[in-house]
């Protein structure tokens, strides 16, 4: 018997949405190509949304919630999708955040991303960073490049992850996949037992901490392929950012082992595209080279963009030649260009009237219950 959830999540799937939110005191809302609209239905009520939640939740995921008051976990609907889930508190009870997680793989032609990111996919040893905001597709980037190891070369992948979202099935890899939660009590415990079970490729979901991001360096330098995600835009951030997670003491320490480990920052934006027909990744790609390398070592990352601006020709480009590319070729809007530009000056003369695109009605009628909720 279908859980009442699911009715929801086909709804996302259908409109080829991205988030489905469940908060108590609302009726649901969806996410379409990065903006929210509600679902024509009555408001949840904090019982009727702790119901449908408990519903997915095993007794060991309700205890947690109980006791700390939010939770994250992947649910599976057969047939139409997994979802990465996160239950919390709030002011007017309990909500939850469903993101979808495609059941297909995309490859790295499929997604339109730079060739030069197979480059790095090819890489034997040392540290890929793929990093953005919240929501900008790391994830589905590293699946993608995940997936082409694993088409190419024979070894043994290891994913760490919070929960695990895309499944790899063994292709020419051995793929072990680990959750945090459930199979290892956190990032850092997993990234140490990870060291002794003989990986070729390391995929670490998110490096939040500090004994994860030394870890992954780590693992990185003893001649292991580490894949991560950090929360931050650009590739001069990413580097500020592990740097700044060690004490002072320690980041000359910290900074040759990176200048020597990193093999590339691949930084994202996921921008609406100008026939409002879904979204598209704008990429920025820094590759460590001798000029990156000794930018990194002296403490000089403010001199990162223009190392990138003259790395073209090895197949580094800025976020802003980016936008550019997909503003000549008609794919994006000047608007959108300028949201997420680095330099907007440089943007202004792109911008045209500005004016909120229609979207039809999410209609999910309530006059049309049955047992459980329908669809329209």
């Amino acid at each position: 018997m279908a859980n009442r959830v699911d009715t929801f999540l086909e709804l996302v799937v259908k409109q080829k949405g991205s988030d489905l939110h469940l908060v108590a005191g609302n009726p649901p809302r969806l996410r379409l190509h990065g903006e929210m609209f509600p679902v024509k239905y009555r408001e949840l009520t904090d019982d009727e949304n702790r119901q449908i939640l408990y519903e997915i939740m095993n007794p060991r995921q309700r205890e947690h919630f109980e006791q700390h008051g939010d939770i994250d976990f992947a649910y599976e609907v057969p047939g139409l999708s997994r979802f990465r889930v996160n239950v919390f508190r709030h002011l007017d009870g309990v909500g939850a955040v469903f993101r979808t997680i495609p059941s297909h793989i995309q490859t790295l032609d499929e997604l339109g991303l730079p060739p030069v990111l197979k480059n790095l996919a090819r890489q034997r040893k040392g540290l890929i960073l793929v990093t953005g905001p919240t929501g900008s597709g790391k994830t589905t980037t590293l699946a993608a490049m995940i997936d082409f190891i694993n088409t190419e070369r024979k070894g043994h992948i290891l994913t760490i992850e919070d929960p695990v979202e895309f499944l790899h099935p063994n292709k020419n890899c051995l793929v072990s996949q680990r959750e945090v939660g459930t199979h290892s009590k956190s990032f850092a415990d997993a990234l140490r037992s990870a060291l002794r079970e003989d990986p070729d490729v390391i995929l670490v979901g998110e490096m939040r901490d500090l004994e994860t991001i030394s870890l992954a360096v780590t693992a990185a330098e003893m001649g292991i392929l580490v894949m991560a995600t950090l929360h931050t835009s650009g590739a001069a951030a990413s580097v500020d950012r592990i740097i700044n997670v060690f004490p002072p003491g320690d980041e000359p320490y910290i900074r040759s082992m990176l200048s020597t480990s990193l093999c590339g920052i691949v930084s994202q934006e996921l921008l609406r595209r100008a026939d409002n027909q879904g979204r598209v990744a704008a990429i920025e790609i820094m590759l460590n080279n001798a000029a990156v390398s000794n930018v990194i070592r002296e403490g000089k990352t403010e001199q990162l963009e223009n190392v990138i601006q003259s790395g073209g020709m090895q197949g580094m480009q800025s976020m802003d030649n980016a936008l550019r590319r997909l503003l000549d070729a008609k794919i994006i809007t000047g608007e959108e260009a300028y949201l997420k530009a680095r330099h907007k000056a440089d943007f202004e003369k792109y911008l045209e009237g500005s004016g909120v695109s229609s979207v039809e009605e999410i209609v999910l009628d309530s006059a049309q219950d049955r047992p459980g909720w329908t669809n329209r």
